[in-house]
C-alpha cells in the first residue's frame, strides 16, 4: 500500500477550453425602448428623436447594449438604428434582441477571430460549468471550430467528461 498516487489528469495531454476565459468584461444593459413610446406602443418620431437627443448616452461607456421593445409595438427599423448611432461613441457593442442574443453575437465574433492552431491534434475538454452567462450557441460554434483539428472533443470536467467526438 505504499504506492505513490499519480494524478493521471494532470499528467495527460488533455487541454481544457473554458469559454469563460474569453468572456468580454463590461456591463450588459437591456435597453427597453417601450419607455420612449406613447403608452408603450406608439412611436411618435418627433418625441422619440427628442428623447434620443436629450438622453445621456455617456453612461453606457464600455457597456454591451441589447436594444429591445418589451411591448407588442411595431417599431420601425430606423428607431433601432438611430439609437445605435447615439450609442456608438460610448458602448462597446450594440445589438437588437435579448441579452442572450447579445452574448451569442459577442462569442460568435470572438470564436470567428480566434486562432485554433494550438489545439491541433490534441484531446480537448470543453469546460461546462460556468459562472457567467455563456450561451449554448457558443458551445456549438466552439465544437464546430475544434472538430476539424482536435484529436478528440469532450464536454465537462477532466474527472467526469462526456465524449463527443474522436477523430478516426
Amino acid at each position: 500500500m505504499s504506492e505513490e498516487i499519480i494524478n493521471r489528469v494532470a499528467n495527460s495531454k488533455l487541454v481544457t477550453f473554458d469559454l469563460e476565459d474569453f468572456y468580454p468584461k463590461g456591463e450588459r444593459i437591456h435597453f427597453d425602448i417601450s419607455e420612449w413610446l406613447m403608452e408603450g406602443i406608439v412611436l411618435r418620431e418627433k418625441d422619440f428623436r427628442e428623447q434620443a437627443n436629450s438622453h445621456d448616452w455617456s453612461r453606457y461607456s464600455g457597456s454591451y447594449v441589447a436594444l429591445y421593445c418589451s411591448t407588442d409595438a411595431i417599431v420601425p427599423g430606423w428607431a433601432y438604428i438611430l439609437l445605435s448611432l447615439h450609442l456608438a461613441p460610448f458602448a462597446a457593442k450594440v445589438t437588437v434582441g435579448s441579452l442572450e442574443d447579445l452574448e451569442s453575437i459577442l462569442y460568435t465574433e470572438i470564436l470567428q477571430n480566434l486562432d485554433f492552431s494550438e489545439y491541433a491534434d490534441k484531446p480537448i475538454i470543453i469546460k461546462g460549468c460556468n459562472h457567467k452567462p455563456i450561451p449554448q450557441s457558443a458551445y456549438v460554434l466552439l465544437a464546430q471550430k475544434l472538430q476539424p483539428i482536435a484529436k478528440s472533443i469532450m464536454y465537462g470536467e477532466a474527472c467526469s467528461s462526456v465524449p463527443l467526438f474522436k477523430r478516426k
